[in-house]
């Protein structure tokens, strides 16, 4: 750990670069985890925030930069050390990764006797203790498959428990947990981080969670990691980002109906404006529900014109017809 402006600095990282399969994730970026601090990861999927947490526990090299967990370089981290550094994190998955051929208390009891724990005793003891925090004392003797999506979420954190670790890891712990189960967890998550000072780094795109439990929020984009200075700020992103979408969306279809009509041999002039529910016939005739601008033509497949009079008079219309 660094002591860095009178805190305990659990991760740091400085001008970091990190490829994956000779593709660019992240290009130069910083991060710092400050102790007891919790920090939100959030983008696009794809965008690479489980890389970057894979980064912190030496599942993914660092290609470039300065990148510090503790008193670790994961740049120049041996293999034999990674189980070391991994003991003081406690990694959250969302798909459990529990073993289903024994108990939630045999489960644990595994972790603890692969971390070096010799006493059964104190196993035991650790057991009761982490299962009490997450609400799942009662539930030790039970196998997984038994077990909701969130009791097993939360067998998951006390497993991620067992070793006090300084930082947790969560990568999307609510992603296969309905709204109610996932305000649970990182209500829980949050409530840890306070009573035991532990970081957490969590990744999700549930924008709600950073509204009620705040914290620090990075947004991955574009193989930059940008601290957020709002809420606010992210959901106005997040919009301007499905207004693009959905712009996209209408140039598609407008191009794929401007080949339509031009695969019909009908086409319109330059300055016309026409509604999106508007077609036009083979032979050339504008339908009722379509509104065209005043100075727009429409052509048939031999130039011929037919000109659409918007302000016309229908009442007007309807007894020229009568007198003729």
């Amino acid at each position: 750990m660094f002591f860095v402006d009178n805190y305990f600095t659990m991760i740091r990282y400085s001008s970091v670069t990190i490829e994956r399969e000779a593709q660019t994730l992240f290009d130069n970026i910083d991060f710092r985890v400050e102790e007891g601090e919790f920090i939100y990861l959030i983008g696009k999927v794809g965008a690479g925030k489980s890389s970057l947490l894979k980064t912190i526990y030496a599942e993914l090299p660092i290609t470039d930069g300065d990148a510090r967990v503790f008193d670790y370089n994961l740049k120049k981290i041996k293999r034999s050390q990674i189980p070391y550094l991994r003991r003081n994190l406690g990694i959250i998955f969302q798909d459990f990764r529990l073993l289903t051929d024994r108990s939630v208390n045999d489960n644990l009891d595994f972790v603890l006797k692969a971390t070096g724990w010799k006493s059964k005793e104190q196993r035991e003891e650790r057991i009761r203790e982490v299962l009490a925090l997450v609400g799942m004392e009662t539930k030790g003797w039970r196998m997984p498959n038994t077990l909701s999506g969130g009791e097993q979420q939360r067998v998951v954190i006390a497993r991620a428990l067992l070793n006090r670790p300084k930082v947790i890891l969560a990568d999307e712990p609510t992603g296969n947990l309905d709204p109610e189960t996932g305000h649970n967890i990182v209500e829980l998550l949050h409530e840890i981080c306070k009573s035991q000072n532990t970081a957490v780094v969590m990744s999700t795109h549930n924008l709600r969670f950073i509204e009620e439990f705040p914290g620090r929020v990075f947004r991955v984009e574009d193989q930059k990691l940008i601290e957020a200075n709002s809420v606010a700020e992210e959901k106005t992103a997040k919009e301007e980002e499905t207004v693009a979408e959905e712009k996209t969306v209408t140039e598609e279809e407008k191009t794929v109906t401007e080949e339509e009509n031009i695969a019909e041999g009908n086409t319109a002039s330059e300055d016309c404006t026409v509604t999106e529910d508007c077609t036009v016939s083979e032979d050339c005739t504008v339908s009722e529900d379509c509104t065209v601008t005043e100075d727009c033509t429409v052509k048939d497949q031999n130039n011929s014109e037919l000109q659409e009079e918007t302000q016309s008079d229908p009442e007007n219309d309807s007894d020229d017809n009568n007198k003729s």
